[in-house]
């Protein structure tokens, strides 16, 4: 929408409120078509200098006029920044903040390096104890549009007990766990409001808790070490109410994420089940349709010797080195790490009722872990037609 032509001289405090609109009307409008930025708002100002100008009234019509205009197209680049900061900060947040730690010890701010490893000494233990987290983090407008990008949905189809704990198997791992940190790491899809008494922690490698302020990040999303003892401490010593979310598959799974692929690392994963048996937790399946879609990834043959030493460094590393490939930070158009915008949709099954042994046989491990796959395959099939997949789509469980 064009702003009406100039027809009336105003006093020089109105012609700076015009011309304030007439400036950031035309921004927005410009984000719009791109054309002739700096001529369209060169000519505003020109204009405000000659002493022209609209009635205030109309330039504030005209702004309101337009300044809901641009949002498909500038909500969308939002929701790509939102996407992207996710991603910069789970790869090199982390690093970044260790090698600025360490530059501030050779200037004069090296008391804040001091500082925070002072409070690291005494803090280090936290994460293994539940962590710290913060409400207000988890409900920041941020995840909204990350949800809002792809976008990511969580159905729930059972209700979780506040007097039980429970482990939820995420499935699949994809590339970066989009679902799982949308749906449980913040509250953009309410899942206190669906689940309520119920604390989600959302488990990933205990080496991100080793470096400075990432740790305090993660912890205040209710991140924790997807660690033996953290989980045990979680699920015994922190009350009831208590959901752990970890992606069983891990780092391998995420090797053979593909668009149109639904292949799971399972079948030898047993040490969440024996967790299960010795707390006496709930097992519940989630499966994420479309978190595979969001990326391309160039699968490479097994027994290759790319794949092997894919698999060495994911060993080393504790994460895959995936070959991938997603659109640009601007343009869909061109490559680049942010995600292709494909639905997520988390779907939460049926809890499994878990006796609780304090020392399980490989029998009663291989038994509950038998019934978790066919849980899972069930919940798989019960809902991938809704989620656009044909009913011959099957899931392969290795």
């Amino acid at each position: 929408m064009m702003l009406p032509a100039p027809t009336q001289i105003l006093s020089s405090q109105e012609n700076v409120r015009v011309y304030l609109c007439l400036f950031f009307s035309e921004i927005l409008r410009c984000l719009l078509d791109g054309k002739k930025f700096m001529k369209t708002i060169l000519a505003a100002y020109t204009g405000v200098l000659r002493g022209t100008g609209s009635v205030i009234l109309s330039a504030l019509q005209s702004l309101l006029s337009v300044c809901w205009a641009w949002c498909p197209r500038l909500e969308k680049q939002v929701q790509v920044f939102s996407v992207m900061q996710f991603i910069v900060s789970f790869l090199i947040m982390g690093p970044i903040c260790s090698v600025v730690m360490l530059y501030l010890l050779w200037t004069d701010y090296w008391w804040v390096t001091a500082s925070y490893t002072t409070w690291l000494f005494y803090d280090w233990n936290t994460h293994k104890q539940a962590g710290r987290r913060f409400s207000w983090v988890r409900n920041w407008t941020v995840w909204i549009y990350y949800r809002d990008y792809f976008p990511i949905r969580l159905i729930k189809t059972h209700n979780l007990l506040p007097n039980r704990n429970y482990i939820l198997g995420y499935h699949p791992h994809g590339i970066f766990c989009f679902g799982a940190l949308c749906n449980f790491a913040t509250e953009a899809n309410g899942f206190s409001a669906k689940f309520p008494g119920i604390t989600p922690f959302v488990a990933t490698l205990a080496g991100n808790f080793r470096m400075p302020l990432a740790r305090e990040y993660l912890m205040s999303a209710g991140v924790c070490p997807v660690n033996r003892t953290t989980l045990e401490f979680i699920l015994s010593c922190n009350g009831t109410g208590n959901a752990v979310v970890i992606t069983v598959g891990g780092a391998a799974e995420s090797l053979d994420c593909t668009p149109g692929v639904h292949c799971i690392t399972l079948k030898n994963r047993k040490g969440f089940v024996k967790l299960a048996l010795q707390q006496g937790a709930d097992l519940v399946p989630v499966y994420s349709f479309g978190e595979n879609d969001v990326y391309k990834q160039l699968i490479l043959d097994e027994g290759s010797w790319w794949r092997l030493i894919q698999r060495r460094l994911q060993k080393i590393l504790g994460f895959a080195p995936c070959v991938f490939q997603g659109r640009g930070l601007f343009s869909p158009d061109t490559w680049g790490l942010v995600p292709f915008s494909k639905p997520i949709n988390s779907v939460v099954g049926k809890p499994m009722e878990m006796p609780k042994i304090s020392s399980p046989s490989q029998e009663e491990v291989d038994h509950y872990h038998t019934m978790y796959m066919s849980s899972l395959t069930q919940l798989f099939d019960k809902h991938k037609t809704h989620f656009g997949l044909r009913e011959e789509d099957v899931l392969v469980i290795h």
